[in-house]
């Protein structure tokens, strides 16, 4: 065999091996378990004074929105929650040993004395900074928060006590929306306690205060509790004697609007008026969340308009149990609307019988009954399809009926509706179908294209009043043009009578640019016209 001689280095790729050689290793570090929990606590805290400095900019400008980043922001925080980190941020932001601090603290299963971190003295020169309420109502809600996830049921119901009573007695603005989110929870409590009728009176006096002090994310939210409350235990009456007495604020946040329109949607449905009620579920469902964080309320929102539109005798699209968060609750639903479709009563009762204890723990199973008589209606009307002429006795049979006289009163009753277009022969015992007509020679296109106008044109409404803009911002931009334009037609004034001269003016006097010296020198020829007698 013939050995290979060994190839030479060359000189570049020495100097290649080289500085190859010489160049420093990235070494990895790695980090203990101790030490990424130490870096993601001091994260976690900076994130709540990221919060409380969110809050001092929402007292300091009396603006809302940074309030809403502060509660917004609050949701990654939630997950992080711990007692360590909650008496942290207890002992580090409040300012003295009040009584509020120490009633955390051992909601928690903390003491002050325990803790290695304290709050901060204040440097020399500078003053100690303010404890202000919004600070204790935003740290008391995250223990409030901490105590619900953790299913701490007793101390998160005393806690939420105590805060109503706070947020009731002090009367600020800036609280409106940390004053929403405690009643949410302090109801929260009290219906896992199974004792949500006793927190209705608080919230009826609550929701009358709200509406005094025209807080408009309180009332929002109240308002909504209330009718849960009533719809929990099915008072369907008392609920819409509510909704016609009390008027929704129409600058609430979408999630509130939603939650409205669609216990409004459940009240009408259960009053018999669809139309309206699927109007209000539509609503619900575009203006609610679409993250995966919300899959329960677009579940039992799409759950009810299913059941509403089967009602109204229409048949849902498809295209909605086909989507990930919904496809296997809406299983049952599927297949109710494949019964309702094709007029299957059989399989209409099989699937109610096999997914009652569904439908009761939605809430649907008494609209689902009434489906039954869409059903009949729907096979009647394939059978008039189907067939020219055919005995009441078939139709009793494929109906699924008790009796012939049952089938005879369904048919003339959906021949007396206009479900179909019909004749019984009651001596023979027959019904014979007439021939179809042209449908776009009736009035159903027409009002089929009106349904969809109406429908674009509420759409656009809603959008132009969902436009919002800060309230007054352009009045004092109106008011200042006008005050700038007088100032600048008395200086062209004075210019003009040779009070002034160009030379005399500062640098404080406005210059006459723009479209303003257009104005000017209009003025100018019109006083000079007027002058000549022109």
């Amino acid at each position: 065999m013939v050995e290979k001689a060994p190839s030479k280095p060359k000189a570049g790729d020495s100097k290649d091996a080289s500085a190859a050689s010489s160049e420093p290793v990235p070494m990895e570090i790695v980090k203990t378990p101790e030490e990424l929990k130490a870096e993601s606590d001091a994260q976690l805290l900076a994130d709540i004074k990221q919060n409380i400095h969110f809050l001092d900019r929402a007292v300091a400008t009396l603006e809302g929105r940074f309030t809403t980043r502060a509660l917004r922001a609050t949701a990654s925080i939630r997950k992080r929650l711990n007692p360590d980190i909650l008496a942290q941020a207890l002992n580090v932001h409040f300012t003295e040993e009040t009584p509020r601090k120490q009633s955390l603290l051992e909601k928690i299963g903390k003491t002050s004395s325990a803790m290695d971190v304290d709050a901060p003295a204040p440097e020399s020169g500078k003053e100690a900074k303010t404890f202000l309420p919004e600070h204790d109502i935003y740290l008391s809600y995250l223990v409030l928060l901490y105590l619900h996830d953790q299913k701490q049921n007793d101390k998160g119901m005393s806690l939420a006590k105590e805060l109503v009573q706070a947020v009731q007695t002090i009367n600020r603005r800036t609280l409106d929306q940390l004053a929403g989110r405690i009643y949410f929870y302090y109801a929260r409590f009290y219906e896992l306690a199974d004792k949500l009728t006793e927190a209705r009176p608080v919230l009826l006096a609550a929701q009358r205060t709200a509406t005094l002090r025209h807080d408009d994310d309180t009332q929002a939210t109240i308002l909504n509790l209330l009718l849960r409350s009533y719809l929990h235990f099915n008072l369907y009456e008392q609920a819409d004697k509510l909704v016609s007495k009390a008027a929704f604020p129409e600058d609430a946040s979408n999630n509130q609007m939603a939650r409205h329109m669609y216990y409004l949607g459940r009240i009408k449905a259960m009053q018999l008026d669809y139309t309206v009620s699927h109007r209000h579920l539509l609503q619900a469902i575009r203006k609610g969340p679409t993250s995966p964080a919300s899959a329960g309320f677009q579940q039992a929102v799409n759950k009810l308009a299913i059941i509403v539109q089967l009602l109204m005798g229409e048949i849902p699209d498809r295209a909605v149990f086909r989507q990930p968060i919904l496809r296997k609750s809406l299983l049952p639903y599927l297949q109710i609307t494949q019964a309702v479709r094709v007029g299957d009563l059989a399989k209409f009762q099989e699937t109610l019988g096999q997914h009652a204890a569904t439908f009761r723990a939605d809430k649907t199973y008494t609209l689902i009954l009434r489906l039954r008589h869409n059903v009949i209606k729907t096979g009647v009307r394939m059978i008039s399809l189907a067939y020219s002429r055919i005995s009441l006795k078939d139709i009793c049979l494929k109906l699924q009926l008790d009796s012939e006289e049952d089938a005879e009163h369904i048919v003339a009753k959906s021949i007396r509706d206009g479900v179909i277009d019909a004749s019984i022969d009651h001596e023979r015992g027959f019904m014979k179908s007439r021939e179809t007509k042209d449908l776009y020679s009736t009035a159903e296109p027409q009002a089929a294209f009106n349904q969809r106008i109406a429908f674009c044109l509420n759409l656009h409404n809603e959008s132009v009043r969902a436009l919002r803009f800060p309230r007054e911002a352009g009045t004092k931009d109106l008011e200042n043009a006008a005050e700038r334009l007088e100032e600048e037609r008395k200086l062209a004034k004075e210019i003009v009578d040779g009070d002034l001269e160009d030379d005399d003016m500062g640098e404080e006097c406005p210059r006459l640019v723009g479209p303003n010296i257009l104005l000017l020198e209009a003025d100018f020829w019109i006083s000079g016209e007027q002058q000549n007698g022109i």
